[in-house]
């Protein structure tokens, strides 16, 4: 799968400088922080799936939901990429691991790995597994955009509405 991402490099970019205007910060004041909610929200992700939630018997949360808490991470990988200057029109999806468990572990070291590291290099790697993931889950890279936009929109009405 190959998501193309220049123009939510874009997108992202207006909602970025709204909240930076709004709140007064900047982008170089908040990318620690955004580093952050990319692990948070990536976990918000994990919760939906239920992957690890051996202990119980309730399945997975509807795809609509996974999809709109994977669009969250999306949302912060492309500003965090927007700090990089990626150039790239596309990123190209990483296979990741069949077990969903290990999948969002290798997940986690990769962003952990990119916060070290704050290159584009190890960003393409942090984005294109998590895209793998989405794969592994039965989504499209059409469904991602699909999800990104939807939340991207409500994203910008929430700072209209002092969310």
């Amino acid at each position: 799968m190959q998501l193309k991402v220049n123009d939510l490099y874009q997108l992202q970019n207006g909602l970025d400088e709204e909240i930076y205007q709004k709140f007064s910060l900047t982008r170089e004041g908040t990318s620690i922080r955004r580093r952050l909610a990319l692990l948070v929200e990536l976990g918000e992700c994990v919760n939906e799936t239920r992957c690890f939630k051996f202990w119980s018997v309730k399945g997975p949360s509807p795809a609509p939901v996974i999809l709109e808490e994977y669009a969250d991470g999306i949302h912060f990988l492309l500003s965090l990429g927007i700090d990089l200057k990626d150039p790239s029109d596309y990123i190209a999806s990483i296979e990741a691991s069949e077990d969903l468990t290990k999948a969002y572990l290798k997940m986690y070291e990769l962003c952990l790995d990119f916060h070290q590291h704050f290159d584009l290099a190890h960003y393409h790697q942090c984005f294109g597994y998590y895209l793998g993931i989405a794969q592994r889950l039965g989504y499209t890279a059409e469904d991602i955009r699909e999800h990104y936009l939807l939340k991207n929109q409500e994203n910008h009405h929430r700072q209209d509405t002092n969310y």
